[in-house]
């Protein structure tokens, strides 16, 4: 009998990655085992494949379907070689440009505005860049990528070239039916992720007289259309007492996930605001009481506090942030972050960064690892200081920082979130510094505090040392 792949699966190869699948809706490729994709390499319409144990699988996965002899599968279904590394996400800041000029902003070092922007004719290059290294999913973010004038034109070409947008970064403000519906029409489904710094203090950090009334709306409108909504909270000394409210109004209205994240000491926001972000301590001392907080109440919503606890009522279950891997998972080759591995950020300027949460901090210090305009996508993800740094493994942080090496703490922490462990350096650029916000977690009991807590609900990653 005859099999051809389903439309929406497309074989793939990488260095070092010789048998997976991309699945459109789906921002990973997904591994095969071998006998398996074997067999999906002649799902070609072209090939009698005798009935077996792995073809049932692969039926019953919804990877192929019988067909006519000659029924071939599409040219983006066909198998693609790479000869990069894999990396399958990009996040692509397609502007700089903002309507809002909001007090904490990391993507520049000071309050001059950012007014790099990438032209339509560049965006189409690093998109056939992106292709062309096996890249499947976007994250499109700014400044505010609706203020390009060639936003939906953009969001049409990634969905003509089979890829997809996975996340959609946003203050919100420019979100209009039109726009959902020409989404609609391209097939676009992204997680819409909205800012909202909280009840009463939204239009302060935004420095907008409306900006809490209009973001509210846009929320309402996305969910109305049936798009999925994050809501993204600064959290500061100035508006943490309204996080509880914060987190009632924006379950009520449907909101699916809201992610508290602690306005960091970024250059912009400590010229803004001195002395407003939280303490490390006092940040985890005021989200601990939220979370108790918000395990008694009755809402939904998942919470992400950032680099610190997420909590997941419909399981009634929280995950540990600092806790990235487990005593039997460690191995020195991980790579020390796992977001750098999987996804290439490039911002408005076409800078290749680890993360766009470090491109302020970059642009501070004049540190550049790449350039598109410089240097074509691919050299830089097969040999290039991006690629060392974003590959860099746990060893190297190890050989490079005694307190990492010598920590017990370590094989669950792994080092922490190289970005902070950056920021917090004293040293003039230091890439292999530890994270001092999961010291100060472990070493000072806040596992145990959290633990204690929060007894009521179960810990879905223990801690586990020798």
């Amino acid at each position: 009998m005859y099999y051809r792949l389903k439309d929406h699966v497309a074989l793939r190869k990488w260095r070092y990655v010789d048998r997976a699948v991309y699945i459109k809706g789906m921002d990973r490729a997904v591994g095969v085992p071998q006998k398996e994709f074997d067999i999906l390499l002649n799902c070609d319409g072209e090939h009698d494949i005798p009935r077996s144990p792995f073809l049932v699988n692969l039926l019953t996965e919804n990877y192929i379907e019988p067909c006519e002899k000659g029924n071939s599968p599409s040219e983006w279904s066909k198998l693609k070689e790479y000869d990069n590394y894999y990396f399958p996400r990009m996040n692509l800041m397609i502007t700089g440009k903002c309507n809002l000029n909001c007090l904490h902003c990391f993507n520049a070092k000071d309050n001059a505005p950012l007014n790099t922007e990438l032209t339509y004719e560049q965006i189409i290059d690093i998109l056939d860049q992106a292709r062309d290294i096996g890249v499947h999913a976007f994250t499109i973010t700014g400044g505010e990528p609706l203020v390009h004038p060639r936003f939906l034109d953009i969001v049409r070409e990634i969905y003509a070239r089979d890829m997809m947008i996975f996340e959609l970064n946003t203050n919100g403000l420019l979100i209009n039916q039109r726009m959902l519906d020409e989404f609609k029409k391209i097939g676009c489904a992204p997680l819409i992720k909205i800012s909202f710094d909280g009840i009463g203090y939204h239009n302060w950090i935004r420095q907008h007289p409306k900006a809490e009334e209009l973001t509210l709306n846009a929320i309402k409108l996305c969910i109305r259309n049936g798009f999925r909504v994050k809501a993204q909270v600064q959290v500061n000394r100035k508006n943490i007492d309204s996080m509880k409210p914060t987190a009632e109004l924006l379950d009520s209205i449907g909101v699916e996930e809201m992610r508290i994240i602690r306005t960091t000491e970024a250059p912009r926001w400590e010229k803004n605001s001195p002395n407003s972000s939280l303490a490390i301590e006092e940040y985890y001392e005021r989200m601990l009481e939220f979370s108790k907080f918000y395990i008694h109440s009755k809402m939904g919503m998942v919470i992400d506090i950032w680099q610190f606890i997420r909590l997941l009522p419909g399981n009634r279950m929280y995950e540990l942030v600092p806790i990235l891997c487990s005593k039997k998972e460690f191995n020195i080759r991980i790579p020390m972050c796992k977001g750098n591995r999987g996804m290439i950020a490039v911002s408005s300027g076409g800078e290749v960064v680890p993360c766009l949460q470090m491109s302020g901090y970059f642009l501070e210090k004049n540190i550049s690892l790449g350039n598109l305009f410089k240097t074509p996508l691919k050299q830089l993800v097969q040999n290039s200081p991006y690629l060392d740094l974003a590959m860099a493994p746990l060893l190297k942080q190890i050989l490079e920082n005694d307190k990492c090496g010598n920590c017990k703490y370590y094989k669950a922490c792994t080092g922490g979130c190289p970005a902070l462990g950056l920021l917090y350096s004293s040293k003039d650029v230091d890439f292999y510094h530890e994270d001092i916000t999961k010291c100060i977690f472990f070493e000072n009991g806040w596992y145990e505090k959290v633990t204690d807590a929060l007894s009521e609900w179960r810990n879905a990653k223990p801690l586990d040392i020798d």
